[in-house]
């Protein structure tokens, strides 16, 4: 799969120009393996809510969501799984059920659950099982973990009607499952679209991503 090639590739320090030369044909700076470093300004605790999805690569998710006015902070990690503290190298295995998965905390006066779902919908490819593009492996799942009845009930209603109204050439395979556990994933991952814009990666996968994305949700979008 490309993107843990990529990572291989990033942790071993080669150069960015030989791992796009080889993959991409494209060059582009190194990678830069920057952690989260910023302070986050936080609403009022009693407005903010949190929500737990899966749409393939979290470096996608993150600049996904991130882009999107009431989304707070949103976190990359790892969910689902029966492993403790799991590292990269073993979620990438795709045997600790983990999946890659971004936390995201968002105020509920400015953007709704709902909204979070359509956003969810149109990001990703909810129909192709444990694979989004050239990501293949159960960490790449497409799923929703529910905090509560009420995310329960909206996703699977949502996910109902998308079906019945054949809004998808194909039957739609998203987890619809309990949150049962959140492990932040490395400090270098964080923040990554953000801190890279020109790794090969974000440039060839998550730009024409936003770029879709935007023509939908353009005024949900924060400026």
């Amino acid at each position: 799969m490309i993107k843990k090639t990529i990572m291989r590739f990033l942790k071993k320090n080669i150069s960015l120009t030989g791992l796009l030369l080889l993959f991409l044909s494209a060059c582009a700076q190194p990678a830069k393996t920057k952690a989260k470093t910023d302070s986050i300004a936080m609403s009022d605790p009693a407005k903010l809510d949190t929500a737990t999805f899966g749409t393939g690569c979290f470096w996608c998710s993150e600049a996904i969501f991130s882009s999107l006015r009431g989304v707070e902070k949103v976190t990359c990690g790892y969910g689902g799984g029966n492993i403790a503290f799991p590292t990269y190298e073993q979620v990438c295995t795709g045997n600790t059920g983990h999946a890659e998965v971004v936390q995201i905390i968002y105020n509920r006066d400015s953007i709704s659950y709902a909204t979070l779902l359509a956003a969810f919908w149109k990001s990703h490819d909810p129909t192709t099982l444990n694979r989004q593009g050239a990501d293949e492996g159960t960490q790449y799942r497409s799923v929703i973990f529910y905090h509560n009845e009420q995310q329960k009930e909206l996703a699977e209603k949502y996910k109902k009607e998308l079906d019945d109204s054949h809004a998808f050439n194909d039957p739609i395979v998203t987890e619809i499952s309990p949150f049962k556990n959140f492990y932040d994933a490395e400090a270098y991952h964080q923040d990554f679209y953000k801190n890279n814009p020109n790794y090969g990666y974000c440039r060839v996968v998550i730009v024409p991503k936003l770029d879709h994305f935007k023509a939908v949700f353009g005024d949900f979008m924060k400026k």
